[in-house]
């Protein structure tokens, strides 16, 4: 569980971050949670984008994604939703929250 500081400096760090992954008409797949998984493991912080055609909830994807991948939700805004889970990939810059 993150706290409320380290999540301001999180936020913050996703303002220049562009979505990563996007979500189309399909909803939420299991090949875009994999997907999410992948961009987890390779940079920690994630930001998720969600089209207009997307009838879930963007709060509900963010609920599920981070129940299924064992994150963090940082921040769930329009059709956008940013992800946190610290990496065990060695060779990368961790993010000192």
């Amino acid at each position: 569980m993150i706290t409320t500081k380290q999540r301001s400096k999180l936020k913050s760090l996703a303002n220049t971050l562009r979505p990563l992954v996007t979500v189309g008409k399909e909803e939420l797949t299991e090949n875009i949670v994999k997907e999410i998984d992948v961009a987890l493991y390779h940079h920690e912080l994630v930001k998720v984008a969600a089209l207009k055609s997307c009838e879930t909830p963007v709060k509900a994807m963010c609920t599920e994604v981070c129940q299924v991948l064992g994150c963090e939700p940082v921040i769930c805004i329009g059709n956008r939703f940013v992800v946190y889970r610290r990496s065990d990939k060695d060779g990368i810059e961790h993010i000192e929250i």
